[in-house]
């Protein structure tokens, strides 16, 4: 992803599963000073991201993050920090359970 379609990743990224409109996404994403020069600097950016299989759109125009494919096993975390702790202490590889969220991001850059 270049800087505009990372901008825009982390910005619907705390919107999870919120279509927002481009207007708002050109708006808040990149800031007031780049709304004031180009108003509309996001949409060549998202439609590459839709295209890309990142973004999806709605029928009225709104973007979301593309839910990950059944097959992405999304990060699996402990119901609690301490339990995680514990058996990390326990000398054994819990790797493959315990994740970040950068596994996700990883994800969305493949595309």
């Amino acid at each position: 992803m270049d800087a505009e379609e990372r901008e825009i990743y982390y910005y619907l990224k705390a919107w999870k599963h919120v279509f927002v409109s481009a207007r708002e996404i050109c708006r808040r994403a990149g800031g007031k000073h780049r709304f004031r020069h180009d108003p509309e600097w996001a949409k060549p950016a998202l439609a590459r991201m839709v295209e890309r299989g990142i973004l999806e759109m709605d029928a009225a125009g709104h973007y979301r993050i593309r839910p990950p494919d059944k097959k992405f096993k999304g990060p699996k975390r402990w119901v609690s920090p301490h339990i995680a702790r514990i058996l990390k202490e326990s000398g054994k590889d819990f790797s493959d359970v315990i994740a970040d969220d950068e596994d996700l991001d990883r994800y969305y850059d493949s595309l």
